[in-house]
């Protein structure tokens, strides 16, 4: 077990400018040649993984007052108030996951367990079109409430089209549309990193590309990127990237595509297809990235297997049209149609993880709630069964879509980011998605120890400084002087995920020390409570 010795804490105000920090620093230590030069932390004898993609070397990391002072072989004379051997540990930058949706939860958990026991020491929230609307106030909630991980948010345009327009399904007047780039601007000038999109959710669906295309402008006036939840991840997917990219160009800002995937058992095996449009438009000098959590089950609400059009207005619309047997009837066949379109005969690949009504459902697929209920064992009584689950509340659902080979596929894609695409998560509550609680630690000791599909600097460096340059965090993904520090001290051999499916409450293993803007927030595995994360803001905050 690595030695360690606990410091008193005493408290500092962080340095506004990063290089400031090491220059006065190096300035103290030079003036005073008697004295040894002294850090508040250094972490000895490490496998350092700079976060570049570099190979590792054997050194040394000294970080004082938050920030990082020195890399490299440090003299036996720098002396610390804390020292942690990290002999046989990788010492790495803290990991950023890029695809959260953090709101709502922070308040309840804001210690972030999930995300500290993962490696994750920064997340990006408001993604897929669903944000704060009023971003400024938002980043003071986070500033109140002092979370353990630091937090950067998108302004997500759905939130932003319900404000204007509601749930309607209709084109946005010129009046409309100057009103929404209004609220994107205040949102980037209160320093959000850019602008989501949600396709599939309404009212995303009902937007056209030139509205995307006006609103991603402002965001990118601001230096922001354009990420999207595309309109399609299976028979469209194609398509969907088009158009992710086509906003790019006419927007000229960077795109990130978030968690690529290739839905629908008909549609196995188009990974290539989709990665090769992504890499030609890089060719050609587009700046676009991608992320994907490393799963084959995705995770979103159950209403997005319910056509579109019957959703417009809000739920008592909804409500109102089912109670007309024609359409209730005519919503049901199409919910067939489209369940045999992907392959399936049942709905048993839909599994309930979250439905406040009944949380004996969680955990059961829609095929054996159906069969709970009494009712035939068809299809057509499961998208009864759909539509009845989804009157009484809209469950969260996990979806087992994909195929491991496409899998594999995408994450061998040198422009590929680790992310969750899940929120805080509250110990034992619900069966949610594992990618929760594991989806950093499960690269690592899956896919890079057990099944090699990439290499360790690699995923080092897609968790660390691909995430932080993408998103503009300046400060953040490197272990280099005058950066934040943001670290994690983890053990190859034995880092590990054990969420599963069926038992997704199950904290990571392995990541024995976490820092957070030089706070000690994991110690020998063990969460300390410490909450020391900040809100990073976007490079257009005025």
């Amino acid at each position: 077990m690595p030695r360690f010795r606990l410091p008193v804490f005493k408290s500092h105000r962080l340095a506004r400018w990063p290089w400031l920090v090491a220059a006065l620093l190096l300035a103290a230590n030079g003036a005073q040649a008697q004295q040894a030069p002294r850090a508040s932390l250094i972490i000895r004898n490490g496998r350092v993984l700079d976060g570049s993609g570099n190979s590792w070397f054997r050194g040394d990391v000294a970080v004082h007052q938050g920030r990082i002072v020195a890399v490299g072989r440090l003299p036996a004379n720098f002396l610390a108030d804390t020292v942690i051997d990290a002999n046989g540990l990788v010492v790495a930058p803290g990991f950023i996951d890029v695809h959260t949706h953090i709101e709502d939860d922070e308040l309840r958990q804001p210690t972030a367990d999930n995300f500290i026991y993962d490696g994750v020491t920064t997340v990006i929230t408001g993604n897929c079109g669903s944000s704060r609307l009023d971003i400024g106030r938002y980043f003071q909630v986070l500033d109140s409430a002092r979370l353990s991980v630091n937090v950067a948010s998108l302004i997500g345009h759905g939130d932003v089209r319900k404000a204007v327009l509601g749930r309607a399904k209709r084109q946005a007047t010129e009046a409309e549309l100057q009103q929404m780039e209004q609220l994107v601007a205040r949102a980037m000038q209160a320093g959000a990193v850019g602008l989501s999109t949600g396709l599939i959710y309404i009212p995303g669906t009902y937007t056209r590309t030139p509205e995307l295309v006006r609103l991603a402008r402002v965001a990118g006036q601001y230096r922001g990127l354009y990420a999207t939840h595309m309109r399609n991840e299976g028979d469209s997917v194609l398509q969907a990237i088009q158009e992710a990219l086509l906003i790019g160009r006419e927007a000229r800002l960077p795109v990130q595509i978030s968690h690529l995937k290739i839905g629908g058992k008909q549609n196995w095996g188009r990974a290539p297809q989709a990665l090769a449009l992504i890499e030609q438009a890089r060719q050609a000098g587009q700046e676009v990235t991608i992320d994907q959590y490393p799963y084959t089950a995705s995770s979103t609400s159950l209403s997005t297997i319910i056509p579109d059009d019957v959703q417009a207005d809000g739920r008592d619309s909804l409500r109102a049209r089912l109670q007309r047997p024609g359409v209730r009837a005519a919503v049901e066949a199409a919910m067939v149609r489209r369940l045999r379109q992907r392959g399936f005969k049942h709905y048993d690949y839909a599994v309930v993880a979250s439905f406040p009504p009944q949380p004996s459902y969680q955990g059961l697929s829609i095929e054996q709630i159906n069969q709970r209920l009494g009712r035939k064992h068809k299809a057509a009584a499961e998208a009864a069964t759909v539509l009845d689950l989804v009157l009484q509340h809209d469950a969260g659902m996990v979806f087992h879509g994909m195929s491991e080979p496409d899998v594999q596929q995408i994450m061998r894609y040198p422009f590929n980011m680790v992310a969750s695409d899940a929120g805080v998560r509250v110990w034992q509550q619900g069966m949610p998605h594992p990618r929760g609680y594991g989806s950093n630690a499960r690269v690592l000791g899956r896919y890079v120890r057990e099944l090699r599909v990439i290499g360790l600097e690699e995923a080092v460096r897609r968790m660390t400084s691909l995430p932080a340059q993408t998103f503009g965090l300046a400060d953040r993904g490197l272990l280099r002087p005058g950066l934040a520090a943001d670290i994690v001290v983890f053990d190859p051999a034995t880092v590990q995920d054990h969420s599963t499916f069926e038992r997704p409450h199950q904290y990571s293993t392995g990541m024995q020390y976490v820092l957070v803007n030089g706070r000690l927030t994991v110690v020998q595995g063990k969460h300390l409570g410490t909450r020391a994360g900040q809100v990073l803001y976007g490079p257009g905050k005025q």
